[in-house]
C-alpha cells in the first residue's frame, strides 16, 4: 500500500474544492458523499464525483466516502463512482463483516462490467461504531479487499456518541480505542490510520495529536481541513537525521554480518537481525516518499 500520511475529506457536492485540496499537499483525498453532504444535494455529489475521477490525473489517490448500508443509497453511489481512477470506497457506520461484504460483492459486479481487474477497488475499513471497534481485526481478515483501517477518535460524531467519550486535546479518553485499533490492524496486516483532530486553529494542538498517534504506531491522519496537510505530513515523514542513523545502522551491521557477526553495537544501543529489517523497512518507506535514493 503506498504512503497515505494525510488523507484530506472534502465535500462530494463541492467540485470546485477539489483542486484546492489537492494544492495543500495531501496524499489522497475522501470525497465524503455521506455526512458532508445534505439530503437535497446526494444526486449532486455523485455527479461531482464522478466528474472529478474522470479529470483525475496518475498518481491522484481517490477515496470515496459512500452512504451508510441503512441510508439505502449504496447501489446509486457505486454505480456513480466506480471508475478506473477510484482508489477506494469506505463505507460509514460499519458494524459486522457481513456489511463490507455487502460492499464486496456490489464492487466486484461493476468493476466486471467497466473492465476493471476484480480487487481494483480497496474497501479501508472505517471504525465509527462501538461494535465495529470491539470486532475490527475479524471484519478486517473477513474482507479481502481491507487494506487500511480509519479509527475515528474525534469530538461529537459517531464515534463518540457509540462509545459515550468525553473528547479532549490530550486524547486520554481514547487511548485504550487507538492502541486497540493499532494492534488489530497491525496482526490483520493492513495500515492503521486515524481521524482524530477537528479544530481547525489549533495547528500546536494538531501537531501534539498527529505525534502521539505516530507514537502509538499510526501511519497518517484523516483530516477535516487544507491547513492541517502539511503538519501531519511532516510528522509522519521521516527526518533527515532518522534516514541517516538507519543508514548508518544498515551499514554497521552489514559489515558486522561479513565479519561473521549477528550483533554490532551501533551509537551505543546492540543492532542484530530485528534492528536490521526494522532499518530496511523504515529506508524503503523514505524511497517511496523520494527522501532518499
Amino acid at each position: 500500500m503506498r504512503p497515505l500520511r494525510s488523507m484530506l475529506f472534502v465535500p462530494g457536492h463541492k467540485p470546485s474544492w477539489v483542486e484546492k485540496a489537492w494544492k495543500a499537499g495531501p496524499d489522497a483525498l475522501i470525497l465524503d458523499m455521506e455526512d458532508a453532504v445534505p439530503l437535497a444535494s446526494k444526486d449532486q455529489a455523485r455527479q461531482s464525483v464522478r466528474q472529478a475521477l474522470d479529470q483525475a490525473e496518475p498518481r491522484q489517490f481517490y477515496c470515496v466516502r459512500v452512504n451508510s448500508l441503512a441510508a439505502g443509497m449504496l447501489d446509486e453511489d457505486l454505480e456513480a463512482v466506480v471508475h478506473p481512477n477510484l482508489s477506494a470506497v469506505m463505507l460509514p457506520k460499519v458494524y459486522r463483516p457481513e456489511d463490507l461484504t455487502e460492499v464486496d460483492q456490489a464492487l466486484g459486479k461493476l468493476e466486471q462490467e467497466r473492465g476493471m481487474a476484480l480487487g481494483t477497488i480497496t474497501t479501508p475499513l472505517l471504525l465509527e461504531t462501538a461494535q465495529g471497534m470491539r470486532h475490527a481485526y475479524e471484519i478486517t481478515v473477513a474482507n479481502h479487499r481491507v487494506n487500511a483501517i480509519l479509527m475515528s477518535a474525534g469530538p461529537g460524531g459517531d464515534a463518540a456518541r457509540s462509545i459515550g467519550y468525553q473528547w479532549s486535546k490530550q486524547g486520554i479518553e481514547t487511548l485504550y480505542l487507538r492502541s486497540k485499533i493499532v494492534l488489530d490492524a497491525r496482526a490483520a496486516g493492513v495500515t492503521p490510520l486515524i481521524n482524530s483532530w477537528y479544530d481547525v486553529a489549533d495547528l500546536e494542538g494538531l501537531a501534539a495529536d498527529a505525534r502521539l498517534n505516530r507514537s502509538l504506531g499510526y501511519a497518517g491522519m484523516a483530516l477535516i481541513h487544507p491547513s492541517h496537510v502539511s503538519v501531519v505530513n511532516e510528522i509522519f515523514s521521516p527526518t533527515e537525521q532518522e534516514v541517516a542513523f538507519y543508514k548508518g545502522l544498515l551499514a554497521a551491521f552489514e559489515e558486522a554480518e561479513k565479519q561473521g557477526h549477528a550483533a554490532v553495537v551501533y551509537e551505543g544501543d546492540m543492532v542484530d537481525y530485528a534492528m536490521a529489517q526494522t532499518a530496511r523497512e523504515f529506508l524503503e518507506f523514505a524511497r517511496q516518499l523520494g527522501l532518499t535514493a
